[in-house]
This record gives C-alpha cells, sequence and structure tokens, in this order.
C-alpha cells in the first residue's frame, strides 16, 4: 500500500470512512473491497450471517486486525499508519495505543478485569495508559457509572453483576476514554433474553445523544428503531446498505431476503 493510496486528512471528512479494504487469514478471505461511511452522530447497523466478515471488520477499524489492502480513516485521521516518502508505515504501538482511544470499543463477552472492582475498571485505561488526572477520571467514571444506571456498584467486582450489567459496565468504561465512535460487537448475544433489553436502552440513549456508532447485532427491532443505515454483509462483502425501512422492509439483493426471513 502507498500514501498516494489514501487521502489527504480533510476537516470535513466523515467519521469513518473504510475503503477497499481486504484481509485474508490464511487461505480465507474475510473481506474483500468494503467500503463503508459513518457520518458523524450517525448510526450504523451492521447484519448479516456469522462468517461474513462483521467482527473483523470492526477489528480493522480501530486496527485490532491489520487490513492487507485499503485504508481506514476516523475524523480524517489515518487508522495505524502515517505517510512518509510515497509509502505508508505503521504507527508504533503506543501511537496505535492513542487512535484506540478515539475508537471505543464493546465487546460481546464484556471483557472486564474480574480482580478490579467496577469503578476501577472504568478509571484503568484514561488513568494509567492516558496519563488523566486520578480525581477527573473517577468523577468522570462515577457520572458514566449514573448514566448507565449503575450508580450503587461502583465497588461492586464484576462476578457480582448480571451479564446485562457487566455489558453496561463496559459500555460506561469505553465512554470513559471519550472516544469519537463506539464500536460494539453483538452487544447482547452473550445475554440471556431478559438482560438485552436494559444494554439496548442505554445504547438508544447514547443514540439520542449524537454518538456515532457502528453497531453489529441481530436485533432486527433494535436496527429498524435506531439506526440511520443498515448494511448487510455476506461472504466478506457488503451486499446492501440504506435506511433501515428500505433495507429491512424492501431488501434489493436476494442474499439479504433471505438472511432476513430467517431472524424475523
Amino acid at each position: 500500500m502507498t500514501a498516494a493510496d489514501t487521502p489527504a486528512r480533510s476537516r470535513t471528512a466523515p467519521m469513518v470512512s473504510v475503503r477497499g479494504v481486504y484481509k485474508r487469514f490464511g487461505a480465507a478471505e474475510v473481506l474483500r473491497d468494503v467500503d463503508l461511511t459513518v457520518e458523524a452522530g450517525h448510526v450504523t447497523v451492521v447484519l448479516g450471517p456469522s462468517g461474513s466478515g462483521k467482527s473483523t471488520l470492526l477489528r480493522c477499524i480501530n486496527h485490532l486486525e491489520r487490513a492487507d489492502r485499503g485504508h481506514i480513516t476516523v475524523d480524517g485521521e489515518l487508522i495505524g499508519y502515517r505517510r512518509g516518502r510515497g509509502v505508508l508505515h505503521e504507527l508504533k504501538e503506543k501511537q496505535i495505543l492513542r487512535q484506540r482511544g478515539a475508537i471505543g470499543f464493546v465487546f460481546q463477552n464484556f471483557n472486564l478485569f474480574p480482580h478490579l472492582t467496577v469503578l476501577e475498571n472504568i478509571v484503568e485505561a484514561p488513568r494509567y495508559a492516558f496519563r488523566r488526572p486520578a480525581a477527573e477520571v473517577e468523577e468522570q467514571a462515577r457520572a458514566l457509572l449514573e448514566r448507565v444506571g449503575l450508580a450503587g456498584f461502583a465497588d461492586a467486582h464484576p462476578r457480582t453483576l448480571s451479564g446485562g450489567q457487566q455489558q453496561r459496565v463496559a459500555i460506561a468504561r469505553a465512554l470513559a476514554l471519550r472516544p469519537k465512535v463506539l464500536l460494539f460487537d453483538e452487544p447482547t448475544s452473550a445475554l440471556d433474553p431478559e438482560l438485552v433489553g436494559e444494554v439496548l436502552d442505554v445504547i438508544r440513549d447514547l443514540a439520542a445523544g449524537g454518538t456515532t456508532m457502528i453497531v453489529v447485532t441481530h436485533e432486527i427491532g433494535f436496527a429498524r428503531e435506531v439506526a440511520d443505515t443498515v448494511v448487510f454483509m455476506d461472504q466478506g462483502r457488503i451486499v446492501e446498505s440504506g435506511p433501515p425501512g428500505r433495507v429491512l422492509d424492501h431488501p434489493a439483493h436476494e442474499r439479504t431476503r433471505a438472511f432476513l426471513e430467517k431472524v424475523l
């Protein structure tokens, strides 16, 4: 990949831009020429069968996985690379960590530190990785816990919480880094059905507040209600993309129709 393949940084750039991204694991081509644009304040919901490349796409956006070809920018900044003398050079891990601070990631299995309290889980990254003042970080963390409905749980440990509560802590932890965009990788798939609603309510609140989000989910009703754009992926490609009313109610592609018939 050369620097000529990537755009110059622009103040009018979309919040997230994915252009011509390919990713292969061994013989399996997981992403194939993926293009995606997410404007600031918009919610994009990504649907598709297992193995379609949804999670890999998210991991490429915050450089947990390195794209084999193509480029990704967030708020106009090239992710994972810098330009120099006509070629792209991968950033050092410390620089990539700084970029990830602007790209919050909420995993399906929470990924909380079991030996830390809820409050400690939230303050860990902003306090120690990003060197923000302890008092400021703790005040923000407590405000975030109130925002996700867990104000009384600061001193609890993850093992004492329900799955829905743990996922809400994970959302608060991602928000503590003040990200420009939040990525959700099937945030309700590990939850018992009766706990799904409490997590989706938090995401709805974030959407109403103008948070830019990309959400991988199978919750079709949620997609219809919250998404500005619904994307359907299959076999590593974006097959169809558009407003939820069109993609969900009048899909143009046969593969999208077949998928929706199974999940609706």
